[in-house]
């Protein structure tokens, strides 16, 4: 019988933050263009209501892809990562996929409410949301996964964080969202990269896959890269303060985490068997610097 931090963990709450960090730095960024007089108005509990939506869908796609990646065969006891709990026979398939879509119902619940409090492009965001939690798994399987979790958490979460708060959309939060979408993606690339092997047994494609371990290599280190300077160009462009620039401080544990990329081979590839992990905490320090930085900004 499943105890209750098994529920809790089923639904993977350690990848949260890559869900609650672009909501959070899109509620920064909203408290920084309020402070700077670019935006009159501000609802501050919608704000908190949409950055726990966010987790609630990101909670159920867990969910509803822990239950297809086990009927699919993609999760095996061999795997490496953390651990299955359908695979370990803590769970039946059926009550996790249930589950999921509960999870998704409180969350089209609150998605409801902001809509009728608001108007409709949120409809549209929200949307994304739960095609993203939904049907994430067929985006995998094609190796599409990477560019519908740039969408989803590069872009959309913050794009509707910031709506809900203003009734705008505020199209220069996409800028400001992108780098920490990028450092996701490189969450994901780096589960995929060291899940190459066992994924192709598995009959599913991954971007990782087609670009084979050289090419994979190079894409993390762009990722990464790219993230500290889309933060340069939005300075530049003026829609961040230069206080910023203090997501810097993380800058040596990326270049960490790319130098263990590089040292991987096809024969090799639980070396990085953490990575994924690793660049979790990259994307958790650089939001909250990021969102330190905004709210401070307009003080100084």
């Amino acid at each position: 019988m499943p105890k209750l931090k098994h529920w809790i963990m089923v639904a993977h709450p350690w990848s949260w933050p890559a869900s609650g960090s672009p909501a959070l730095i899109a509620f920064s960024y909203v408290f920084y263009m309020y402070k700077t007089g670019a935006v009159p108005d501000v609802n501050w509990t919608f704000g908190i209501l949409a950055i726990l939506g966010a987790i609630i869908f990101h909670a159920s796609g867990n969910l509803i892809s822990e239950y297809h990646d086990y009927v699919s065969g993609v999760d095996k006891m061999e795997k490496t990562g953390p651990i299955r709990l359908i695979v370990l026979g803590v769970f039946k398939p059926k009550p996790v996929l249930i589950y999921g879509y509960i999870v998704l119902f409180v969350g089209i619940l609150l998605g409801i409410y902001l809509l009728i409090n608001t108007s409709l492009p949120l409809l549209f965001i929200g949307i994304i949301g739960i095609i993203s939690s939904t049907l994430y798994y067929k985006f995998k399987y094609a190796g599409l996964s990477d560019l519908i979790i740039f969408i989803c958490y590069g872009l959309s979460i913050a794009l509707g964080v910031a709506y809900v708060m203003t009734n705008q959309l505020i199209w220069s939060s996409l800028l400001v969202s992108t780098p920490v979408g990028l450092l996701i993606v490189a969450i994901l690339h780096a589960n995929n990269t060291r899940d190459m092997l066992q994924d192709k047994e598995a009959g599913i494609k991954t971007q990782a896959m087609r670009l084979g371990v050289e090419g994979s290599q190079i894409v993390y280190q762009t990722l990464l890269l790219a993230a500290y300077l889309v933060i340069a160009v939005a300075v530049m462009m003026r829609f961040l303060h230069p206080a910023v620039f203090l997501v810097l401080i993380t800058f040596p544990v990326a270049l960490k985490n790319i130098k263990l990329m590089k040292t991987v081979t096809i024969d090799n590839l639980a070396k990085i068997q953490f990575l994924d992990t690793d660049t979790a905490k990259l994307v958790l320090m650089f939001s909250v610097l990021l969102s330190i930085a905004n709210f401070v900004a307009p003080f100084i």
